[in-house]
């Protein structure tokens, strides 16, 4: 497939100046971020009337790992199980709902396009990775205590005071990849008939790299994967630092449980490392990031400050990812990047909108 130059994208960016510009939005980032709170994927908030408990259906698989792991489901209009797509949650991802469905209205324009869709919940700070080890500091659990339990399934607090040992990822390890391309994969096929291969998958913010990365390791199952507002070169200098203060704010998650710094681990999450795969499997990819700047309907206060500053750090990430792909002569990615656009749910849902017609021509 061509590649296809997105609105709003220069050509003939210069790959040399990238580094200098992470740099330099790692440390805008950081210096906005951290006095009003890291809020990766929009501000926890209850359940939106746009959640209908008659529309999805619970789906609950075991991991061997972690442990019972639910799923919502939504069919397809016409009853198909041959078009499934997962869409997978941002750093701040709750546990009883995803946000995709506590926050858009996608996943029912997805199946009026007879797209089945998955969404796995939970999974917290966990770039849907298989960790290193369980997330403490020093043998202590995020709360600086290993018997404090306090920390609930539900809780929509952010920083160190809301972690606990307990939970999902402290007291067992993540292993979300392991659960989405194994347990996952198969009980749907087993149980719903759906097909295990030539899914898609598309995420937002840990969600994108996470979703590029099960398409260039599982490729037989992910035909497609989308990245929006996605960390894609998490390498570059500075970016595991702001990604450990945000990690730190999105439920108290140490990155170094994650994987050791420029470990084979660590660098196998990157996609700007595993580039040339995606390029060699011909995975359709779908990749974009907004400018940073904010509508006149996005006000201008802390959070959209907040989501200023994730959203420039996403797109210098994101046009990283794609002088990478230019450079191989990828021919597989439709960019788009719009002029206006920061780092909340508005946008994402936009940006599925456009790339649903693309998704329905390349699955199943």
């Amino acid at each position: 497939m061509r590649g296809v130059i997105g609105r709003g994208q220069r050509t003939g960016h210069p790959a040399r100046r990238l580094g200098n510009r992470l740099k330099r939005a790692a440390l805008l980032s950081l210096a906005v971020l951290l006095p009003v709170g890291m809020s990766v994927a929009g501000p926890d908030a209850p359940a939106s009337a746009r959640f209908d408990p008659a529309f999805g259906f619970d789906f609950w698989v075991e991991s061997p790992e972690m442990g019972a792991i639910k799923s919502r489901i939504f069919r397809a209009a016409d009853g198909n199980t041959g078009r499934v797509v997962y869409a997978l949650d941002g750093m701040r991802a709750r546990d009883d709902l995803s946000g995709w469905e506590i926050d858009t209205d996608v996943a029912r324009e997805l199946t009026k396009w007879n797209i089945n869709v998955v969404m796995p919940v939970g999974g917290r700070s966990s770039f849907y990775a298989d960790w290193n080890a369980p997330s403490n500091f020093f043998g202590l659990g995020s709360s600086g205590s290993a018997g404090d339990a306090s920390g609930s399934a539900g809780d929509s607090g952010s920083g160190l005071a809301s972690g606990s040992a307990a939970g999902l990822g402290r007291s067992n390890t993540y292993k979300w990849e392991s659960f989405l391309t194994r347990d996952l994969r198969w009980a749907l096929r087993d149980r719903l008939g759906f097909n295990p291969n030539g899914n898609g998958v598309f995420g937002l913010s840990m969600g994108g790299s996470a979703a590029l990365a099960l398409a260039a390791y599982h490729p037989d199952q992910f035909r497609y994967a989308a990245s929006y507002s996605g960390y894609l070169n998490v390498s570059a200098p500075g970016m595991r630092e702001a990604l450990r203060v945000a990690m730190l704010d999105a439920g108290g998650f140490n990155i170094d449980a994650m994987a050791p710094p420029w470990s084979p681990q660590w660098l196998r999450m990157d996609p700007f490392v595993f580039a040339p795969m995606l390029r060699a499997h011909n995975t359709r990819l779908w990749v974009s990031a907004g400018s940073g700047l904010p509508a006149a309907a996005d006000g201008l206060d802390m959070h959209t400050v907040n989501a200023m500053g994730l959203e420039a750090l996403a797109l210098v990430n994101t046009r990283a990812f794609q002088a990478r792909m230019m450079s191989l002569g990828a021919q597989n990615v439709t960019y788009d990047f719009p002029a206006v656009g920061v780092h909340n749910w508005r946008y994402w849902t936009d940006e599925v909108y456009r790339m649903i017609p693309d998704l329905s021509a390349n699955i199943g």
